[in-house]
């Protein structure tokens, strides 16, 4: 008997990142199926970095990791189409893909630990910085942010990860880090 959860995919050019956001325009119908099924069971959804297709017409191929999915906010557009504001929360790894027959993608995943709750080392302690600088100038949702989050390697991490102009593959290779300082070595070896 199998324990791992399956997940309705959404797979997108973009990889969504623990406690990140994204806003998204719903209008096919295996995702319109998707958003009500998860609104009507209280459940989130997955989402994949595409590595082959598009968004949209075929099943894609996803990345064999992705983030857990939850509907955050909704509305119908001006452009008369769903509007969605998710966010991430747990990582996972695919095991296995099947398609149904509205083309939907499911996944059988296995869920990847939650990050150590670790203080930032003192060799990462620029990366604290320079997060603080980022957040004065975007603002929004992050502004003023708790000071103890501030010293969460893994929330430093997550955010940097998310606010630095870094490449979808680049992001796709943090959310596959098990380990919060290992994500911060790297992202501190990349802006050197």
């Amino acid at each position: 008997m199998r324990t791992s959860p399956t997940l309705g995919l959404f797979p997108l050019h973009s990889v969504l990142l623990p406690g990140a956001t994204l806003s998204l325009r719903v209008f096919e119908r295996r995702y319109l199926d998707l958003v009500s099924e998860c609104t009507r069971e209280s459940r989130g959804f997955g989402v994949c970095l595409i590595l082959i297709g598009d968004e949209v017409g075929v099943p894609a191929t996803p990345a064999k990791f992705g983030t857990q999915a939850r509907i955050e906010d909704f509305s119908t557009g001006e452009d008369g189409l769903l509007h969605l504001r998710i966010r991430g929360g747990r990582r996972f790894r695919v095991d296995t893909t099947h398609v149904r027959d509205n083309g939907l993608l499911l996944a059988d995943v296995d869920w990847c630990e939650f990050d150590s709750d670790d203080e930032l080392r003192p060799e990462h302690a620029t990366m604290g910085l320079i997060l603080e600088r980022i957040l004065e100038q975007v603002g929004g949702e992050y502004a003023n942010p708790p000071p103890a989050r501030m010293d969460e390697a893994s929330w430093v991490g997550w955010r940097l990860a998310e606010l630095l102009p870094l490449q979808e593959s680049q992001r796709q290779a943090l959310l596959q880090m098990d380990d919060p300082h290992a994500r911060l070595d790297w992202m501190l070896r990349w802006i050197s």
